[in-house]
């Protein structure tokens, strides 16, 4: 794998991991591009645990990223996957288009950088059956 392009994935990896972090401070502070409900909810609060929890693995990734291609696929994929079902919600559901400025570009662009900057298969080994 081409070193440079090594050196961008782990940078990357690095600013996916903060944004995950992140999601809480833009949710309060720019609600309509980051928040889905409006007054008490549970979802919001369970959906800043498991990406806050994505950006501590993110960071942890950024360390080795070729031990750790699974997961940064995984985030590649369910990035596409959360942004289309975003964008087609924000679409049709009032209010939401908010959120074709804020999430749903942000999801694609980690998508996008990610898919683009990870290796297709861990690099062979030898000495390994």
């Amino acid at each position: 794998m081409n070193i440079d392009r090594l050196r961008y994935l782990r940078v990357v990896l690095v600013v996916s991991g903060l944004a995950c972090l992140a999601l809480y401070p833009l949710m309060l502070f720019w609600p309509s591009g980051w928040t889905w409900h409006a007054g008490h909810s549970d979802y919001p609060m369970m959906l800043v645990g498991i990406y806050a929890t994505l950006g501590v693995f993110l960071l942890l990734a950024a360390r080795d990223p070729l031990a750790n291609l699974s997961l940064i696929w995984f985030t590649a994929c369910s990035s596409a996957v959360h942004a289309a079902i975003m964008a087609v919600q924000a679409v049709t559901q009032p209010g939401q288009m908010g959120h074709l400025a804020g999430d749903v570009p942000a999801l694609l662009l980690v998508a996008i950088a990610l898919a683009v900057l990870t290796p297709r298969a861990a690099p062979a080994t030898r000495g390994t059956r």
